[in-house]
């Protein structure tokens, strides 16, 4: 692997892997999404223009990967695991619970939104989405984690 291949894995690796996990929910799928697309990345060599390319093209296919697996006949007749993160505070174990609660286009702009900085411009391009779709999709994801936090107990 050429020095080059690395510090782009480096680079993306985070995002790539918390990417994975909000989409799929659980560990195990976030690291098959995670090595499928490095191993892409490592087969296709694309050629990116700058980091805004690039990050667009990791996000673009972590998404992919997650939609392929979530295809995948096997998938379907598997129950999804258990929360595998180790969560110290009932603030986030209560979040984390609601946010695999949420379908996961909902989690996915939630994550691209809030934990990747991301605006719904961008967000918008990455996913092929209409704005208006992304905005919709946001507000209707923060609407039902609401409702699901109220579960809860969860004081706002």
């Amino acid at each position: 692997m050429q020095s080059n291949d690395e510090s782009v894995i480096r680079q993306y690796s985070d995002l790539v892997y918390r990417l994975a996990y909000a989409r799929a929910g659980n560990r195990q799928d976030a690291d098959e999404i995670y090595q499928e697309v490095f191993l892409r990345y490592l087969k296709k060599h694309p050629d990116l223009e700058n980091d805004t390319h690039t990050k667009a093209w990791f996000i673009r296919v972590t998404v992919n990967c997650a939609n392929s697996l979530w295809r995948s006949p096997w998938k379907r007749y598997r129950e999804l695991a258990e929360d595998d993160l180790i969560l110290e505070t009932r603030e986030t174990t209560d979040l984390s619970r609601a946010l695999k609660k949420l379908p996961p286009n909902y989690r996915e702009v939630i994550h691209l939104f809030y934990y990747e900085d991301l605006s719904t411009d961008e967000i918008s391009r990455i996913l092929n989405r209409k704005k208006s779709t992304v905005r919709t999709q946001l507000t209707r994801a923060r609407q039902r984690l609401k409702e699901i936090l109220k579960e809860y107990d969860y004081e706002f």
